[in-house]
Parts: structure tokens; C-alpha cells; sequence
């Protein structure tokens, strides 16, 4: 009896405990955290979305189209979620692919996080967003998701924006292309992940990437009420989204798609050809009128997720690295073009302006012999023809005059170096500043630059003076003697700034690099007013409505040190070449009396290729309104391949018709009608839409 007794007690002791321990741990949790808990609860029964903007247009200068927005139906999935269930979501992936008509595995490929050894398809962005799985579904595919979403937990259709190409290829490196944002990015980018949808997209390349803030817009916020299988049952608040602003752009459509269509032509004609360039720009304003590279791609390639082989191609060298703008990031050498530089040096450097030189056929820099073309004499000749003509033997004989007065191979103090220092003033050596990235700054050598490159090669160079090249002497052994030779050379000496280097430099060869668009702003400068600008592609950032938000100026960098009568001098020289210069035979037939054309050949050579071809000119000659440089990498001749794209470009321009070939005769009506690039910006209307 007394243990049953003591028993109870024990029990009772031990409910009343319980009771206790209960009764405080309520009053904790109603009292002392109540509001916190009441939090909590609420965050589980509603969802904050962010909704994405649309984001703006790119348009050209007379308000067509180069990037627009269509809407889609987008099927998303959440890999987060999916990873949580039962077999990392496998029957919920078996049930999408057979709404959708695909494969699962493709499916599974296409969540997959993108890293070394992934293949695509994968997803590049963050692991913590939904991932557009199918970019096109059809509104019964999409009722299907959304009307049974207890089967597809972490799976979304929406309707989103998605880009279109109008112009399919045309400007594609120009305009660049989106992709998802990356965790690191949403990290490392303060604030961004506030305003990130989740299924944004941001600027890779190009267009997008300079201008990706502005085009973005800013998101806007939902917040939504759920049950507990995630389906949405109310609209607590809703922040609608603004949409991004439209750049306009300073590209004419037609201009552009004439560029082309001349470098896939010239590369058609040039059968060693791997790459060309076209550069169009307003001389007076310094803004691009088109910006051409070929090979090129359709960036649609990007949208909804880019297939492997696709990847592969854009990224190969066989197929000439269709990524790459060759304008703004090839780096070649210039020949002949450059020469509007050196002259420009020995006019600073005392050489009279109308004085007379000798051209002979050869010239001796130092001990070895540098020629003319083919090796032919012209006598005594004038700048002017010296130019016309391209005489490279009178640039030898100035630079290695220079060379000498700078102290040959024991230079006395600090050098001179007139021929460099000139080359910089023309804007080469360094990247232009426009509003692009990746672009690449040139090389201009010198003096310091060849011991900095010695400084850095020296130990490879000894150590290949000794060894040799037994890989080249396999297949070249006279190759290999050369190189070994040059090696032992260049260990002991290769800090020296030699007689050569510099007379190659005269004619635009040896070290000397420079992109096509640095060529195109220092002609721009030289025949305009002498201001050497950093071009501009955008031109106004504007409001979906009209507003003008932004005109987007172009900074003048720097000035000529030239005279206006040297400037207009050297003008006039090249304003004959394509009428009986080096050109002349590209532009037999073309109408001079009604649009003079002037410029300069450029055919560069590089070892073991063929040529580089280059075409710098402006038209009309007598006021210079546009500049248009083309560029074949192992196109030949400048006057066999880029001089006779480049003529039709302006054909294509000023509406001249084609004197032979397919076309020949038939009118042709003008890209530009005013013959001038368009000096107002396209009136955007309150609804969005262009007035014409």
C-alpha cells in the first residue's frame, strides 16, 4: 500500500513537472517571442517575388530595330527544390518531359550547373534561381504545369521577354548577347541582389554589357500569399516593375549590313582569307555609322541556351573566332596606312613640306638593303607623290636619319624618337575609349619597349641559342637554322633598338600593331578638323515613352600636332590615290566627278601567311564626311581585296551602281539619301512606337 502510495506521488510529482515545464515554454513562446514567432509564421504563408523589367531596345540612328523583345512562354524549373525530393525530383522531371516532348536527360543536362568537363547544354547562372528549361511552349503546355501544380513542385511558366535579332548577324560582336548571372557575380555586384529576379539576364559582350544597368531597367515586387504546396492564392502587394530605358544607337541599319556584305565578299574573293573588318564613321562627330567583323554569328544562338557544338564553334580558331570583333580587338599590321603617321613625323621633324626626295629602288639601312615594292625607282619626287605613289624607300632614309641624329646603337640621353611620339599623337598605342569592351590598345615599340620585351625573352632566347629548334628542324631545317641564329641574337643584343626596326616602323611593319578602329579615328582626325576623337556607338539613352534621359557625348582625346596646310596637304595627296595611286585600279569606273574617294593601300606583311590588306579612305575628298576602313587578314594586296570592298560600301552609301558584275547598272538606291549620316536623333512617341 505504501509503495503504490508513493507511487502516485511520484506520477503526480512528475505531471505536475511536466505541467510546469509546459506552462513556461507557452509563456516563452507566446510572451517572450511571441512577435518573432508571429513573424516567422507569416514569412511561411507569403513569398516576396521579384518581378523582372522589360528590358529596352537597341535602336539604330533612324529608329529601326537592331535588339527588340518578343514575348514567350518560359518554363522554369528550381533545382534547389528539385534536389529536396524523393530521387532529386526524377519523377517530377519524367512528368515535364512528357508535357513538353522531350527527353528527361535532356532536361537533367540543361539544370546542370556549367563548370570544367560540362558539357553544354548546362546553366551558368546561380544555383539558387530558376532555370529556364524551355523558352517556347505553347499555352496548352503551359495550363497543364499551372493547373496541376501539385505534380510539378518547383516548376514555373510565366511569360517572359525574350531578345530578337532583326538584322539576324548584322553587328552581332556590336551588339553582344545576354546570359544568366553567376553566384559569384550576385556576390561580388553590392546590391544587386536585391533587385535580381531570378530570371534577369545580363550583358556579356558588347552593347548589352557597356550599357546593361541602363537597359535592365528596375525590377519591380510581388508579394503573394501561398498554400502549403507553394500555389499562389492571393496578392498581398504588388510594386510594378520599371522598364528599362532604349538606347539609340549612332549605327545606320543599311550602312551596316552594306559592310557586311563587302567583307563576306572580299573574303569570298580572297581564297587564304581568315578574317576581315569595316569601319564606318562620321568624320565631323566621331560617331559609328557601322562596325563589321567577319566571321560573324547570329547571336540568337544565346537565347533559351546554346548547344555544345554551337559553343565550340564560336570559340574556335578554324572557324576564325566568330566571338571576336576583329575592329576593336584584332591587332595587325598596317603597312602602307600607316605612313600618314610618319609623314606627319618628318614634317615635325624639319623635313620641308614641299621639299623634293629621292625614291630609288633600294636603300641601305645600316648594312642591309630595304627596297621599294618590286624594287622600282621613281627618282626625285614631292611628299605629295611620295604618298600617291607609296614610295617606302623615302620613309626609310627619313627613319634611319632619325635613328642616327637619336644615337644610333649608343643613344646619348633621353631620345627623340619623332616617329613614335608622332604614332602616339595619332591616337596608336592605346586602346580609342569607345564604348565597347575587350578593346585592344595596339602596339607602338620604341627604345624602352624593346628592352622591356629583352628584359622578358632574354633567359628563352639564351637558352634556345643553345638548344635550337630540333621540333622546326624536323620539317624546316633551314627554318631552324634562322631561328637559332635569331635567338643568339637577340640573347646577346636584343635590347638594342636596331637601323631596321626603325625603317620598318616608317612603313608601318615590323612590331607595329594597330586595330582597325584606331586606324579609322587618327583618318577621321587627319581629315577633319584635326581632333582626334574616343568614337561612340550610343548616342541618347531614352525612356520607353520618349524621354530623353541621356544624349551620350564623344570626347575629343587629343590634337593633331600638324598645321591646317599640312593637314590639308597630306589630304590632298591621298585624294588622288584611288584615282591614280595604288587604289586606282579598285575604283576604275567609279563616278569621281560626282563622289571623290581618297585613302591609302596598306598590303602588311606577316611571316609564313599571306598578306594583310588594308584599305583607310574618306569621302567626299574635298569635305570629308565619312571615313571607311577595311581590313582582309591574308587578303593580298590592299588594292587587290580591302580597296575594292571598301568601294562598295561607298556605293552602297551614296546609291552608285555596280560598274561590272552581278547588279551592273541596275539604279541602286542610296542607304544614306541625304548622302550624310543622320544629324537628329529618331522621334520616339509616347507609346513607344518611332515616328517616320
Amino acid at each position: 500500500m505504501i509503495r503504490t502510495r508513493t507511487r502516485l506521488v511520484v506520477i503526480q510529482v512528475l505531471v505536475a513537472s511536466m505541467l510546469a515545464l509546459l506552462a513556461v515554454r507557452l509563456w516563452q513562446v507566446q510572451v517572450v517571442r511571441g512577435a518573432e514567432f508571429v513573424e516567422a509564421a507569416t514569412e511561411t504563408r507569403t513569398r516576396d517575388v521579384v518581378v523582372p523589367a522589360v528590358r529596352g531596345q537597341i535602336l539604330d540612328a533612324a529608329g529601326r530595330p537592331l535588339v527588340r523583345n518578343r514575348t514567350r512562354l518560359v518554363v522554369s524549373v528550381d533545382r534547389t527544390s528539385l534536389n529536396r525530393m524523393e530521387g532529386n525530383g526524377r519523377e517530377v522531371l519524367q512528368r515535364l518531359a512528357t508535357v513538353l516532348n522531350r527527353k528527361p536527360s535532356e532536361l537533367r543536362m540543361r539544370i546542370r550547373a556549367c563548370g570544367p568537363g560540362v558539357t553544354r547544354p548546362c546553366w551558368p547562372g546561380s544555383p539558387y534561381q530558376p532555370i529556364p528549361i524551355d523558352d517556347d511552349v505553347t499555352t496548352r503546355e503551359a495550363l497543364q504545369i499551372l493547373e496541376r501544380q501539385e505534380e510539378f513542385p518547383g516548376v514555373t511558366a510565366e511569360v517572359q521577354a525574350v531578345r530578337e535579332y532583326p538584322g539576324s548577324s548584322a553587328g552581332a560582336q556590336v551588339l553582344g548577347y545576354l546570359q544568366p548571372i553567376t553566384q559569384e557575380e550576385l556576390e561580388r555586384r553590392d546590391g544587386f541582389k536585391a533587385v535580381f529576379s531570378g530570371v534577369d539576364l545580363v550583358g556579356r559582350d558588347g552593347l548589352e554589357a557597356v550599357y546593361d544597368k541602363e537597359l535592365r531597367g528596375i525590377p519591380g515586387l510581388r508579394r503573394v500569399q501561398v498554400d502549403r504546396l507553394g500555389k499562389v492564392i492571393g496578392v498581398e502587394r504588388q510594386v510594378q516593375p520599371t522598364p528599362g530605358d532604349t538606347l539609340i544607337t549612332s549605327i545606320d541599319s543599311k550602312v551596316q549590313a552594306i559592310t557586311e556584305r563587302a567583307l563576306a565578299e572580299a573574303m569570298k574573293s580572297a581564297p587564304t582569307a581568315d578574317g576581315a573588318a569595316g569601319v564606318v564613321l562620321d568624320v565631323r562627330t566621331g560617331r559609328v555609322l557601322a562596325l563589321a567583323s567577319a566571321p560573324t554569328y547570329n547571336p540568337a544562338v544565346w537565347t533559351g541556351g546554346i548547344s555544345e557544338p554551337e559553343y565550340q564553334r564560336l570559340l574556335s580558331g578554324k572557324a576564325g573566332k566568330p566571338l571576336v570583333s576583329r575592329a576593336i580587338k584584332g591587332e595587325f599590321a598596317p603597312g602602307s596606312t600607316f605612313k600618314v603617321s610618319s609623314v606627319s613625323a618628318m614634317l615635325r621633324d624639319g623635313y620641308p613640306l614641299h621639299g623634293h626626295y629621292d625614291c630609288p629602288g633600294s636603300f641601305m639601312v645600316g648594312s642591309r638593303p630595304f627596297n621599294n615594292f618590286h624594287g622600282i625607282g621613281m627618282g626625285t619626287l614631292t611628299l605629295h607623290t611620295a604618298l600617291v605613289k607609296s614610295c617606302d624607300t623615302i620613309f626609310y632614309r627619313a627613319a634611319y636619319e632619325q635613328w642616327l641624329r637619336d644615337g644610333g646603337l649608343r643613344p646619348r640621353g633621353k631620345t627623340k624618337e619623332p616617329m613614335a611620339a608622332m604614332a602616339r599623337a595619332f591616337g596608336f598605342g592605346r586602346a580609342t575609349g569607345i564604348d565597347l569592351p575587350g578593346e585592344s590598345a595596339g602596339r607602338i615599340p620604341d627604345r624602352e619597349w624593346k628592352k622591356q620585351l629583352w628584359d622578358v625573352t632574354k633567359t628563352e632566347n639564351c637558352r634556345r641559342a643553345k638548344s635550337g629548334y630540333p621540333e622546326v628542324a624536323r620539317s624546316s631545317p633551314s627554318r631552324a637554322a634562322f631561328l637559332k641564329q635569331l635567338a643568339y641574337e637577340n640573347c646577346l643584343e636584343g635590347y638594342q633598338w636596331r637601323p631596321g626596326d626603325a625603317a620598318n616602323f616608317s612603313i608601318g611593319q615590323g612590331d607595329v600593331l594597330v586595330t582597325p578602329l584606331q586606324l579609322a579615328a587618327a583618318y577621321a582626325a587627319l581629315v577633319g578638323d584635326g581632333k582626334l576623337r574616343s568614337p561612340r556607338i550610343g548616342w541618347a539613352l531614352v525612356r520607353p515613352d520618349g524621354t530623353m534621359v541621356k544624349e551620350i557625348k564623344v570626347p575629343v582625346v587629343n590634337k593633331l600636332p600638324l598645321s591646317q596646310a599640312e593637314r590639308t596637304y597630306i589630304r590632298g595627296a591621298l585624294s588622288e590615290v584611288a584615282s591614280d595611286g595604288t587604289a586606282a585600279g579598285a575604283f576604275s569606273g567609279f563616278p569621281m566627278d560626282k563622289v571623290r574617294v581618297g585613302g591609302k593601300t596598306g598590303t602588311a606583311e606577316v611571316y609564313g601567311k599571306t598578306d594583310t590588306s588594308w584599305f583607310a579612305s574618306f569621302a567626299p575628298a574635298e569635305k570629308p564626311r565619312f571615313v571607311v576602313v577595311v581590313m582582309v587578314s591574308q587578303g593580298g594586296m590592299g588594292g587587290q581585296t580591302a580597296a575594292p570592298a571598301a568601294r562598295k560600301i561607298y556605293e552602297g552609301i551614296y546609291g552608285i551602281a555596280p560598274q561590272g558584275g552581278q547588279g551592273k547598272g541596275k539604279p541602286v538606291r542610296a542607304a544614306l539619301p541625304d548622302h550624310r549620316p543622320a544629324t537628329q536623333l529618331p522621334m520616339i512617341k509616347r507609346d513607344g512606337t518611332v515616328a517616320r
